[in-house]
């Protein structure tokens, strides 16, 4: 599964309500952001708390056009817990961190505007 940085690209194909079940899209809170020079392309490495039923699980996100290490702590953000974990270079990302294109194509990260409890699904 690709997903796709072009914001004029056409809607995807039409999928059934199960499908969009299948995709566990949870909210969580930053607890640490660190570097990582080893990504090929500029990158994070995020520590986010989904709650005591999920807990804390790892993250690389291509988040620094818009983001500082020091900012990202605390922000709550969306992400898919149920995919595989999936090697990027050293690390193991345990969860796709969500976020949207901007006018340039640069990742701006998907949250709620109101904070809502960690580990809550998305509907």
């Amino acid at each position: 599964m690709h997903a796709t940085h072009d914001p004029a690209a056409a809607a995807a194909a039409t999928i059934g309500f199960d499908d969009f079940l299948a995709v566990d899209i949870r909210i969580g809170t930053i607890v640490e952001a660190l570097p990582f020079p080893e990504a090929r392309k500029p990158a994070y490495k995020l520590a986010i708390d989904f709650g005591p039923t999920i807990g804390i699980k790892r993250s690389s996100a291509q988040i620094t056009e818009h983001y500082t290490l020091e900012e990202l702590p605390g922000r709550q953000v969306a992400a898919v817990v149920n995919f595989p974990p999936r090697q990027i270079g050293p690390m193991m990302s345990e969860v796709l961190t969500l976020g949207f294109p901007d006018a340039e194509g640069k990742v701006v990260l998907f949250s709620p505007s109101v904070a809502v409890p960690n580990g809550g699904r998305l509907f």
